[in-house]
């Protein structure tokens, strides 16, 4: 066999074969294994292992679809089956607490960009003794940190960075709000503790998985064949729904209403996130949301261990060595962020798992939040995805003024 590896079918069946072996040894009675992952959750790994097999010149995925079918494929059908497993009756509860969240993440990302950027100015001025254009491209990662890689897109047209530089800002995005991610997903198991030392009340949230729980028990049954169809079938199909569309009313879109492009509203993912979220919510008032008791979230899961092994390969951490001022100005960036959603939560008394999600929903979008969500209880995937298509909403618009503000900080 030739190295690297360039074939997507066998970097795909690299992939499973790393999330089974995460499988095999997270359920061994080993006590080694026992104990790591007990502070190092199966997603970490399913996250960064694939990394090294790109990093170790194994796989070469400059011309691979892996990631990008994946996305588009699983993404969508994952959210159809966590979101029609949800009673939206109890999910409202949480509506005002997860706003706050959201908004407080929006916010700390947008006002963070210029804090770090005057931060870095303070620490070494030489850099800004000649016009210093990177917030041109650190402007755009605002875009994706509020919304997503609409956004991002969007508001790379408008702030226009050489490609080198938005080239090094996709590095910095990779590297600090995926081990961010990391972090968070390692953090859930002390989710009580944090919960106590915010003085959280976590009441609602505990009602909500206790009516899920309560729900799963009663249709509970053995997965068979035409169970199985029937999951996979409505995700499958809903996944296609959105893509076709989507497929309608981008186009639309950029032909009739152009001056909705530059806020990342003409992107066929946006439509087919939207799509998708809304066919889960439809179908959870049907008969189908009785397909949680036969394991439709279960194979939701497996599809978003997928979804975090293939964003894995995207992930290039040696690359930032060359770029190694933008990764200071993007971990000061994500640091007044992390403050920020703590003292807000700390003021509101909100639980650690609004922190986690309303994060994600604006740090890593529809494509993370679901997994964070996830890691604290499967159906609340739902409050992860309403709450990043929130930042597809505000993305753009926060991110123009975030990148006037970088620029302010440059030339200050």
């Amino acid at each position: 066999m030739n190295l690297p590896i360039t074939n997507d079918f066998i970097i795909f069946g690299l992939l499973m074969a790393l999330i089974l072996l995460v499988f095999e040894t997270s359920n061994s009675k080993n006590r080694f294994f026992k104990k790591f992952y007990h502070y190092v959750p199966e997603l970490v790994i399913c996250y960064f292992a694939p990394s090294l097999l790109v990093q170790s010149g194994l796989v070469n995925i400059k011309q691979s679809v892996v990631y990008e079918i994946v996305i588009k494929l699983l993404l969508p059908a994952a959210l159809i089956l966590l979101t029609m497993t949800v009673d939206f009756r109890q999910l409202i509860k949480l509506g005002r607490t997860s706003f706050i969240m959201f908004l407080a993440s929006a916010l700390s990302v947008m006002l963070g960009g210029p804090l770090a950027i005057f931060t870095h100015k303070l620490l070494s001025p030489e850099s800004y003794l000649t016009p210093n254009e990177s917030w041109r491209g650190l402007a755009t990662l605002a875009g994706t940190w509020i919304g997503g890689g609409a956004n991002q897109t969007a508001l790379k047209e408008v702030f226009k960075p050489s490609d080198d530089l938005f080239s090094a800002i996709l590095t910095v995005d990779a590297l600090v709000a995926y081990l961010w991610m990391a972090i968070l997903l390692v953090l859930v198991k002390s989710a009580p503790k944090i919960d106590a030392f915010l003085g959280a009340k976590t009441e609602t949230i505990e009602e909500v998985k206790l009516k899920i729980s309560e729900s799963q028990k009663q249709h509970k049954r053995q997965l068979g064949a035409a169970d199985f169809v029937r999951i996979l079938g409505v995700a499958f199909i809903g996944t296609a729904l959105a893509h076709f569309v989507a497929d309608m009313v981008s186009p639309f879109i950029r032909s009739n209403y152009p001056v909705l492009i530059e806020y990342g509203l003409s992107t066929p993912f946006f439509w087919i996130v939207t799509i998708s979220t809304t066919i889960g919510i439809c179908l959870s008032f049907t008969k189908y949301r009785t397909l949680e008791g036969a394991g439709s979230s279960s194979i939701a899961t497996v599809f978003i261990y997928i979804m975090a092994a293939s964003i894995g390969l995207k992930m290039n951490i040696t690359a930032i060595f060359s770029h190694l001022d933008l990764l200071f100005i993007g971990i000061i960036w994500m640091l007044f962020h992390i403050i920020i959603i703590f003292m807000v939560a700390k003021l509101t008394k909100s639980p650690f798992f609004f922190i986690a999600v309303g994060s994600q929903a604006c740090i890593g979008g529809p494509a993370s939040a679901p997994v964070v969500a996830s890691a604290f209880h499967p159906a609340l995937a739902s409050v992860g995805v309403l709450m990043a298509i929130m930042g597809y909403a505000f993305g753009t618009y926060m991110g123009l003024f975030c990148g006037l503000l970088m620029q302010w900080a440059s030339n200050f």
